[in-house]
């Protein structure tokens, strides 16, 4: 019999007849006339209830069934008697695939701390926590592609190993097939790189959005969706060293609209598609979560330019643990004030001070500012950064020279703005921050299977 997924067998035709179902026991309970078993298999939240009539099982057909053990049952699909389902399973058939010792599985039926499941993420997606999160990254993942291909966008997948550093970061990890015992050296006495696999340097990469542009400059539209890698030594709630980003860029165009439709499109789709696993995690975790989804997709963002937002926190009253002052690089505690105390919506800000943002960015005509774009949201701060490009050569190669970049390893980018240069802007969302705002997790370690940090790097 052809196995039918938990989060298909609410259908109400499928009520009377022989459903074949297979997943991992959460719970099992009952007397000597019956048993009940709460099943999930992962397709959903709910678990379905799988009844033994104990005239037809044993005792010992039974004993394996414990929380965590994976279990095959043929039978018929009836309405549910109970209360919190509507349709349950009697069993006329029973297979153990795997079971699971009571006094080793470490996720019994108990309430588990978030950092305990840290420990265990090689098994944390079985619990009703990760299951859900993973769930909503799957949907996430799902409308980003949409919205992107629905609007006519090229998948561009752009170079995880390169020699460039996009924005200056500096803390990136490097890749060598050199023997880290006996290192190659030149006659100046450095690392000898012309003996390594690429010839020179290379690193992971911290974004994609360099070659993004390239890519942008010849087909119009495209974006990129695909890990990247920071070597900073930072162990906030919000930092990892391996996440994904998404990364459109767009020639002849604006990009605060854009910025915009996107994030409320995603969120829009996870509300709908995601529904179930969204109210199970606002039930455990945020109360509010739902009602603060919703307003930011029935809110229009407010535009703000940088300057004027320093202007409100400056005459705020409010302390702040960093001060604030005109060319201050914002940090979250000034971003969530905007947005969660001042203007009680999300923020679009712009024009910031050149000198806090990357050597790309357009410059305005009063030679203080750059044509930047950050989107900064609630509980999160800065979601997306993103601005229109530099698309002048000359004044893209001043900036390159100001700022000590070597014109060598940057010949291939100005070539854009040597050969038929056009506008163009971009933005980079964390994946991660988007899954965070939707499940309202607090902690970034918590929206990816297997966080990758400082000192950790297990699984």
């Amino acid at each position: 019999m052809k196995r039918t997924k938990i989060s298909e067998i609410w259908a109400p035709e499928l009520i009377g007849t022989d459903v074949c179902v297979k997943g991992w026991v959460r719970t099992r309970r009952g007397n000597k006339h019956v048993q009940f078993v709460a099943l999930n298999d992962g397709s959903t939240i709910k678990n379905l209830q799988i009844v033994f009539d104990m005239e037809k099982f044993s005792d010992e057909d039974l004993k394996p069934i414990t929380t965590g053990a994976s279990i095959h049952v043929e039978g018929k699909l009836v309405e549910s008697q109970g209360k919190g389902q509507t349709a349950e399973v009697q069993a006329e058939t029973l297979e153990i695939y795997g079971t699971a010792d009571p006094e080793t599985y470490p996720l019994q039926k108990k309430g588990h701390t978030l950092e305990f499941l840290r420990e265990k993420a090689h098994l944390r997606p079985r619990t009703n926590t990760f299951g859900a999160v993973l769930r909503i990254r799957h949907t996430l993942a799902y409308a980003i592609h949409k919205f992107f291909n629905d609007r006519g966008f090229f998948y561009l997948n752009t170079p995880l190993i390169t020699s460039s550093d996009c924005e200056g970061a500096g803390a990136m990890f490097q890749v060598t097939t050199l023997d880290l015992n006996d290192i190659p050296k030149n006659e100046e006495g450095k690392v000898d790189y012309s003996q390594d696999f690429f010839g020179k340097p290379a690193s992971l990469t911290v974004s994609g959005q360099l070659e993004g542009e390239l890519g942008a400059t010849a087909l119009g539209a495209i974006y990129t969706f695909g890990p990247t890698f920071r070597a900073e030594n930072s162990n906030t709630p919000r930092h990892l060293s391996e996440f994904w980003m998404i990364e459109p860029e767009v020639a002849f165009n604006d990009n605060m609209e854009l910025a915009e439709d996107f994030i409320k499109y995603c969120v829009s789709y996870a509300l709908e598609h995601a529904a179930d696993d969204i109210e199970f995690l606002a039930k455990m975790y945020d109360e509010d979560l739902v009602e603060r989804l919703k307003s930011v997709v029935n809110t229009e963002f407010v535009r703000l330019t940088y300057t004027e937002g320093v202007k409100i926190l400056e005459e705020s009253g409010h302390k702040f643990e960093f001060p604030v002052y005109w060319g201050a690089d914002l940090q979250s505690e000034h971003e969530r004030f905007l947005v969660e105390e001042h203007f009680k919506r999300p923020v679009i800000l712009t024009d910031y001070p050149k000198e806090i943002k990357a050597f790309y960015m357009k410059q305005n005509e009063d030679g203080k500012t750059v044509r930047a774009m950050d989107v900064l949201f609630p509980k999160i701060g800065e979601i997306i950064g993103g601005s229109e490009r530099e698309e002048s050569y000359e004044k893209l190669s001043q900036r390159i020279e100001e700022l000590n970049i070597p014109m060598k390893d940057m010949w291939w980018y100005l070539d854009t703005r040597r050969f038929g240069t056009v506008p163009h802007s971009g933005f980079g969302l964390g994946f991660e921050r988007l899954v965070l705002f939707v499940t309202g997790m607090t902690n970034i370690r918590d929206v990816i299977a297997f966080p990758r940090t400082p000192g950790n790097c297990e699984f």
